[in-house]
Formats: structure tokens, sequence, C-alpha cells
């Protein structure tokens, strides 16, 4: 029972921020007493801690409590092709390390031990040590597949389908390590922190290197069968090849993706540009070809939206990721294809989050765990001391 009651009055703590042993009873139902108990027994274990006494109202100031954001940490990475991006934080969400890298690994060995060195350079950021960190959670492009410890689907990282993988990240950041897809982590990111708070139904499409999608339904996220739901990259477009095996890189994503808008922009005589960002940045400036060709993308990316839109029937459309960000050159060509194309048109959005989407979700999922093993590991905190 006091288990119990420490449980109430520390979930209750998490949700409204600071309060009074009299507005945490009133709050929770407990009596008073029951309260005061409770509250010494977490504040001994270090899960919560005073931060100051009322100042107005009639009678004796009464001590304010908050939640320990300290008590545990969390640590997210994102794996990305281009960047790899890391940040701790503390168990109110905030982030207290973070550590943003070019990726020029050339194997999946080398990336691993890349993310190990960043992971560890991030936690000593924070003033911690890695075995510190209650929670890890790592976004990766691709499918994770419990039976070969491997990651399915993922041909921009080299070597990053290969059996074993999954143990490899988790022999060099700790036990207790959850890998999801990245587009996953975006929606997961969007929906706690961003611009998709309070949707029910939604999808968050990143558009970059590859192009990905996470599912949310009922306020869940939608993973499918095998966990590729969402692996968008691989929708039908254009007539297939010649050859009998499926594609690693799927048609959708040779189609749309970043490299796609180059070679749109080259086509148009463009032949100086190297990256996507560059052709977005030409056609802020107002240059003719590459304003055709974000409006040739724009065209691609509504078939994607139109697709999406007859199958889940979602509130809204995130876009996020290096050429999904653009939604401020992307959403009028996208949005008079959409028009042409189907009476299904959901609201289509720029993602709030940025390039932390992936970050925010991976926190977002930690903290889900951290808050439980924390009250778990806490010294036994159920053992009270009495008043």
């Amino acid at each position: 029972m006091r288990e119990l009651n420490q449980r109430a009055v520390l979930d209750l703590l998490r949700r409204v921020g600071m309060a009074t042993r009299p507005q945490v009873a009133k709050d929770t139902g407990l009596s008073k007493p029951t309260v005061g108990q409770a509250l010494l027994d977490l504040e001994q274990h270090g899960l919560v801690r005073p931060v100051g006494r009322t100042t107005t109202g009639p009678g004796r100031s009464a001590v304010v409590y908050e939640a320990n954001p300290s008590a545990g940490h969390v640590l997210g990475v994102d794996i990305g092709r281009e960047r790899i991006r890391v940040a701790v934080a503390d168990l109110a969400g905030a982030v207290v390390a973070r550590v943003d890298e070019r990726n020029r690994c050339r194997s999946a060995s080398s990336l691993v031990r890349t993310v190990r060195d960043l992971a560890e350079l991030t936690v000593r950021d924070a003033g911690l040590e890695l075995s510190d960190v209650v929670s890890k959670v790592v976004g990766s492009p691709g499918v994770p597949d419990p039976r070969s410890r491997g990651l399915h689907h993922a041909p921009n990282l080299p070597g990053w389908g290969r059996a074993g993988l999954l143990d490899e990240l988790e022999a060099v950041l700790g036990p207790g390590l959850v890998v999801e897809n990245d587009a996953n982590l975006a929606a997961v990111g969007e929906h706690t922190y961003g611009v998709a708070r309070g949707a029910d139904v939604f999808v968050c499409v990143t558009v970059g290197t590859g192009i990905g999608m996470g599912i949310v339904v009922d306020g869940q996220l939608f993973r499918g069968a095998h966990g590729a739901a969402g692996e968008i990259g691989y929708l039908p477009y254009g007539e297939p090849g010649a050859e009998q095996a499926p594609p690693s890189r799927g048609l959708l994503e040779t189609a749309a993706a970043a490299n796609s808008v180059v070679e749109m922009a080259a086509a148009r005589g463009l032949h100086q540009v190297r990256s996507a960002r560059e052709v977005f940045g030409l056609a802020r400036e107002g240059d003719e070809r590459a304003l055709a060709a974000v409006a040739e993308e724009a065209t691609r990316l509504a078939f994607v939206v139109a697709s999406v839109a007859a199958v889940i029937d979602p509130s809204m459309v995130v876009l996020g990721g290096g050429v999904g960000s653009n939604t401020d050159l992307l959403h009028e060509p996208l949005e008079l294809a959409l028009r042409r194309t189907t009476p299904l048109v959901p609201s289509v959005v720029a993602g709030e989050l940025g390039d932390g989407a992936v970050l925010s979700g991976a926190i977002a999922i930690g903290l889900r765990s951290a808050h439980e093993l924390v009250f778990s590991q806490r010294g036994n905190a159920h053992e009270s001391i009495t008043l």
C-alpha cells in the first residue's frame, strides 16, 4: 500500500510539475498524513525534492515539492546517413547535453564505434557516466528484426542490415537498449512535443537521403505485422526495373529522395548544385530552374500523400527531414497536385521539431520506461521512513 501511495504521489507531481502536500492530498484523494509519509519516503530516495515554500494566502506557508528531474537520465541517438545526433535528457525531458556530428562512416563496424564514442562524449558533457543512464533509445533507418538481431531495409547505411547488429549496439551502449525506426521516432516526437500534439490519427513523412513514414493511430505508434508499416520508399512509382529480385532501394525513394531533387535540377541546367539544400536555396532566391525542380518534387510527394490519405485517412500529414522541412516551398505545388489527384486531401503541415524530431521521439520513448525503472531502482523505494 505504501508503494502504491508513493507511485500516486510521484505520478501526480510528474503531471502537474509542483505542488504542496495539501494540493497533492486533494488531487490524489489520499489523506494528508499518507501524503506526508509518501513525500518523506520519496525525498529520502531522491525521487522528489522541495523547491521552496508558498508565499501567498492565509495561514502558514507550505513546502512546495516537485519530482526530481535529476533522479535519472535517458540517452537518445539519431543515426542518419548524413548526421549522427546524440542527446541526454533528465526525467523532465530537458536536454542537458547534445552532440551533432557528420556521419563519415563507410562500414557498420565504424558506425557502431562512432555511435559509442559520441554517446560517451555526450554523457560526459552531462557530467555522467554511460552506466548512469537509465534508458537508451536509438533511432535508425530500417526495420529492426528481433530474430536476426539486424535491421532490414536500410540501404543508405552500408552493412547496416547484417545479423547481430542490434547486439553490437547493445554491447557498446549497455543493456536494455531500444532500437526503433527513425521515422517512427519522428512521429512520436511530433506527437509528444511538436505539431501533432493531441492528434489521434496522423502520419509523419520524412524526406531526406531516404523516405520514411511514422504512423500514429488512436494515439499509438502503428508498426504493422512485421514492423515495416510506413516503409513508403517501396511504394511503386514509374516502371519497375528489369531485375528479377526486389530492389534494395525502393522505386519511390529513388524518385523523390534528396538525390532526385539534385537530378531534377541538373536536368533543367543547374549542373553546379551538389545537394538538395542548394536547390532549395536557389529556389528561395527566385531561380526559375530550381523552382521548377521543387515543383516536380512536390508533385511526386503528392503521390505519397494521396496514397496515404486513401489508406489511412489521417487528420494531418507532417512533413520532416532535410527535404520535407522545406514546406514553405513545397506546400503550394503539393496542394495543387493533390487537388488534381484525389478528393481526399488531408492537412499537410511542417514539423515543428526540425532536425531534432527523431531525438525528441527517442527521449519520449526512453522516458516512458525510465520513470518506472528509476522508481524500482532507487534503493527499494517501498522501504519507508517512519514519521
